[in-house]
């Protein structure tokens, strides 16, 4: 029995060689696969243990060349060692804090700007947002200084090898061109605000198509306009804007157009871009921009004499103070006091036309009867003198003596432009045209 269990046994290992080989295999293959995991257990279990007294730390020292330089460092023209100063006077500034912001340390520069009468206009007129600007030294000394004392006037300290002078005049100025688009959504002025185009030009706009268009009733929600200025600068800054340079105005579905031409005599004038003069020989309105409290009519009820009455004329609401302008060429008949119509003017104006300004404040002064005044003189201000409840301005226009409405009068066109100015406008009107057509297409597609 014994023999025959360990004949079993020795039967069992001899049939399974293959068997053994393998096991033998997959533990090799499993030792293996496991030698990477107990490395990086032993990495983190050594490394935050790991002395770092034992490394040897050695110096090195190495001689390197320089190579030689063929320009000095420090360059020997000394406008290189000066360096301008932009800024802005600030709130609480004075002269010294402004002085020293600047980097201007030399008390002859500091006793100059305080002690010369027109230097001393610096400290006097320190303007909060007026812009400044300094040269000065590696040292601190002032070279040259200018500020900005009004839109017109700037002042100018430089040193000399007899001391320091001061000058004060005319900055020079870089206009430029601006274009600017904008949609009627209440009155011109709410357009041009949020636009940011300046009450100047909006004034302009508004006398420039006055003949075409009553900015007092005609505007309409969605009329737009398209207008490119003129706009000065002083390093960067605006100071101003001049005139309007082109514009275009829709207004209830009808566009109308507007050139400025400067002919060779220096005259300015507006013409559509074909040519035909935009200024009638009077204007619509002899204030610049304003509303009508009370229209031309046969009967209305007078406020103060409680009764029905004409009025023939119109009542332009307006500030006290407003200037009133000629709207055409003239002669005063008349300037004085006269019944209800308080401070009044007369003019008497060519083929039959004249007309009468009532309730003025004041008259401009030096008016007298017998004067010649030009289309655009002012002649007074609005007021509210004699029968009057409120400030404005009453409008008459009478042509052979018989009253018309002021608004809806037909007035007679200008010259058109001369013939031997002809090439030189059409050439300068398709250039501006040109810039009106752009803009123009890009305002309407984007309202699209």
């Amino acid at each position: 029995m014994q023999q025959t269990e360990q004949s079993h046994k020795e039967v069992i290992l001899t049939q399974n060689p293959a068997l053994k080989e393998r096991k033998l295999r997959l533990r090799w293959l499993l030792a293996i696969s496991s030698l990477p995991l107990f490395g990086i257990i032993t990495a983190f279990g050594i490394a935050p243990q790991t002395s770092t007294q034992d490394i040897a730390i050695s110096t090195i020292v190495e001689q390197i060349e320089l190579p030689e330089f063929t320009t000095p460092l420090v360059s020997d023209n000394l406008d290189s060692q000066n360096y301008w100063q932009a800024d802005q006077v600030r709130r609480d500034d004075t002269l010294a804090s402004l002085m020293a912001r600047l980097n201007v340390q030399n008390t002859e520069a500091l006793d100059f700007l305080r002690h010369n009468p027109e230097a001393s206009a610096l400290a006097s007129q320190l303007r909060p947002g007026r812009s400044i600007q300094a040269q000065v030294n590696e040292s601190g000394e002032l070279l040259k200084l200018q500020y900005q004392l009004s839109a017109t006037s700037t002042l100018t300290i430089e040193r000399t090898d007899s001391g320091y002078q001061a000058k004060t005049g005319e900055p020079v100025l870089e206009i430029h061109s601006v274009l600017k688009t904008a949609e009627i959504r209440s009155s011109l002025f709410a357009a041009t605000d949020a636009a940011d185009i300046p009450d100047s030009i909006a004034i302009q706009i508004a006398e420039i198509f006055s003949s075409d268009i009553d900015f007092h009733s005609d505007l309409r929600k969605g009329d737009r306009f398209v207008v490119i200025y003129e706009a000065k600068y002083d390093n960067g800054t605006l100071v101003n804007t001049g005139q309007v340079l082109a514009a275009e105005f829709t207004n209830q579905g009808k566009t109308y157009k507007a050139v400025m031409y400067r002919n060779p005599e220096g005259k300015v004038a507006y013409y559509t871009p074909e040519g035909k003069s935009l200024h009638k020989s009077f204007l619509r309105s002899p204030l610049e921009f304003t509303r009508i409290s009370s229209g031309f009519t046969m009967g209305r009820f007078h406020p103060i004499l409680q009764r029905m009455r004409a009025h023939k004329g119109v009542d332009l609401a307006a500030p006290i103070g407003t200037r009133i302008k000629a709207p055409a060429d003239g002669v005063v008949s008349f300037v004085g006091v006269k019944g209800g119509y308080g401070n009044v003017v007369y003019l008497q104006h060519a083929s039959g036309v004249s007309t009468v300004y009532g309730h003025l404040s004041r008259f401009t002064p030096g008016l007298r009867s017998g004067m010649k005044v030009s289309q655009g003189d002012i002649i007074g201000f609005v007021g509210m003198s004699g029968m009057a409840t409120g400030p404005h301005l009453h409008y008459e226009f009478l042509l052979n003596g018989v009253h018309r409405d002021p608004l809806k009068v037909a007035l007679p066109a200008a010259v058109p432009i001369a013939p031997q100015y002809k090439a030189d406008f059409f050439t300068h009107s398709e250039s501006l045209s040109a810039q009106l057509r752009l803009l123009g297409a890009s305002a309407v597609a984007s309202l699209d």
